[in-house]
């Protein structure tokens, strides 16, 4: 049972938030989730502890609304961090585990929210720091550093090229070296997961990005060969609680 005399939201009200989870779970009401949404979560991944309370009861109205889904994956997603919240969460692991399997259906049914719901399945996973930046691979960029030689390589994965490169802020990616992808029969762990669910859903723009982002890219600096998934979680490793 949730104490919500505790859970205070971005205002620092502690009664309005069950409020309006009464109230939409009882009807679609578009204003009152407009108004749930902004109370739980603020712009830079900033989420309030009415947030992870609520997170159960969103979790569970899921099934039966397309903006309870989207609320609790945007929830989700920003689960990793300073949030003093991790009770809340081990205390919902089954709802957790239940959402992601809504999820899985909702992926393979091919809807336009794909890419979210995607990444709402990753964060569920616990694949926070994929869920916070992986893109849709048609426009994507990621600033990585080189293992080896310590300088900052860019990534490029979209329908402009595939490489690693060095950013020349007057001369744009210089230097451009192809990216090395992964054979689908070598990918693992979550990598296979991800891969083997996009092509079983037909997004097959997104299954070749991620065998590039979980394959190699040498270093333009000093010609050295790196693992683009290994540095990728370096530099987007959620901060430890």
């Amino acid at each position: 049972m949730v104490n919500w005399t505790q859970m205070h939201d971005c205002y620092g009200d502690v009664d309005r938030v069950p409020a309006l989870l009464e109230q939409v779970e009882l009807e679609d009401d578009a204003e009152a989730w407009k108004e749930l949404g902004y109370r739980l979560v603020l712009e830079h991944d900033l989420v309030f502890p009415a947030g992870f309370a609520a997170l159960p009861r969103l979790m569970c109205l899921a099934s039966r609304s397309a903006r309870a889904r989207g609320l609790a994956g945007t929830i989700l997603r920003r689960a990793a961090g300073h949030h003093g919240c991790d009770d809340l969460l081990a205390n919902c692991a089954e709802e957790i585990s239940e959402f992601r399997r809504l999820l899985d259906r909702h992926l393979q049914s091919r809807p336009a929210d794909y890419l979210a719901a995607f990444l709402a399945s990753l964060a569920a996973m616990e694949e926070y720091h994929r869920s916070a930046v992986l893109g849709d691979f048609t426009d994507d960029f990621y600033h990585l550093v080189c293992p080896n030689c310590a300088v900052e390589v860019t990534i490029a994965i979209g329908d402009y090229g595939c490489y690693s490169a060095i950013r020349d802020w007057n001369k744009g990616d210089v230097d451009r070296r192809d990216l090395r992808p992964t054979p689908s029969e070598a990918l693992s762990g979550t990598g296979r997961w991800m891969y083997e669910t996009a092509v079983r859903d037909g997004h097959e723009a997104l299954a070749d990005g991620i065998a590039l982002l979980f394959g190699k890219a040498e270093c333009p600096a000093c010609a050295s060969v790196f693992d683009v998934a290994n540095e990728y979680t370096s530099a987007n490793r959620p901060v430890l609680r």
